[in-house]
């Protein structure tokens, strides 16, 4: 069969052939009609991602949408190695596909659920957000970002805090308000500090680390008599920075929880009935995703491509 495939981690896939898979017990086939080029599925392929593969050839690709022998389109994930969703069929634990909607595009499904899923596990899995709470964004400008503006407003967000450098995109989110993430670390830390005195924020995604997360955690209230309320400060992302130094006193002073959300915080099998309840939720909610659909031969040119728009393969 043709598929994407990886021989060497510092090099973009090429299109090739590759051996077809057989189900093994418990496993179906999925004839693969759209897969993503999701940045989980290209820091994996470059070996440079915490749960990457370490024997090659393989197939790269963390999920996607296709059809079961029967014709049911569903959503899948989490192939068995060394297949991924960048091919033309793959073998998949059961436990691991599900049906989708039938008002959802299947490109539209292939490209918004990864992105989705890191916000909507984030918040329902790790944060236990409660509709009516705040959501802070760290990182709103990003493709994941702003899907996760539309995902906390859908979720009954009370409010949204979008942060970012691009300033016309932060303009454009619907954000109650937004933070610019640009100048000194001392300007960013005060603009933060503003957000917290006007907004009581329950909950943070953070999708940079880094320089940023820095300025955000030390503009968190602390040292009140009478205690601080929760944030739940939820690490989705590392785009910034993959390490921060944080003071212990900041624990011991506020109501700050750091939680992270990503593979291996969250059982694959839940990972992906959340993704399917997102999926459920697209059409109904009226999110919007941008895709930028291509035949996989172009994996090599598209690999690094930096236009913004999510890119979903044509398998």
């Amino acid at each position: 069969m043709k598929a994407a495939v990886v021989t060497d981690f510092a090099k973009p896939p090429a299109y090739a052939e590759f051996e077809d898979p057989v189900a093994g017990p418990g496993e179906t086939l999925v004839d693969v009609s759209f897969a993503a080029l999701s940045t989980l599925a290209k820091s994996q392929a470059s070996g440079k991602h915490y749960s990457s593969r370490t024997t090659l050839p393989l197939v790269p690709g963390v999920d996607g949408v296709g059809r079961l022998r029967d014709g049911t389109r569903v959503y899948f994930a989490f192939a068995r190695a060394p297949y991924g969703s960048m091919a033309a069929k793959v073998a998949v634990p059961e436990a691991y596909v599900a049906p989708l909607p039938a008002a959802l595009d299947d490109a539209v499904a292939a490209g918004a659920a990864n992105a989705g899923m890191s916000s909507f596990a984030a918040l329902k899995e790790r944060a236990r957000f409660v509709s009516g709470e705040t959501v802070l964004i760290n990182g709103a400008t990003g493709v994941s970002g702003r899907l996760a503006v539309q995902v906390a407003r859908a979720l009954g967000a009370k409010h949204v805090v979008a942060t970012g450098r691009n300033e016309r995109v932060l303009a454009q989110l619907g954000a109650d308000d937004v933070v610019s993430l640009d100048g000194e670390r001392a300007d960013l830390t005060e603009r933060f500090r503003r957000v917290f005195s006007e907004r009581r924020v329950d909950v943070v995604l953070d999708y940079l680390w880094g320089a940023p997360a820095s300025a955000l955690l030390a503009a968190i209230p602390g040292n009140a008599t009478e205690g601080e309320p929760r944030i739940r400060y939820v690490q989705v992302g590392s785009s910034a920075g993959l390490s921060i130094d944080v003071e212990a006193k900041l624990l011991r002073s506020s109501g700050l929880e750091l939680l992270g959300s990503g593979l291996g915080s969250v059982a694959l099998e839940r990972l992906v009935a959340v993704t399917s309840e997102f999926l459920a939720a697209f059409v109904p909610g009226g999110l919007t995703f941008d895709i930028d659909v291509r035949p996989l031969a172009d994996i090599a040119t598209a690999w690094h491509d930096t236009s913004g728009s999510r890119i979903v393969f044509a398998i």
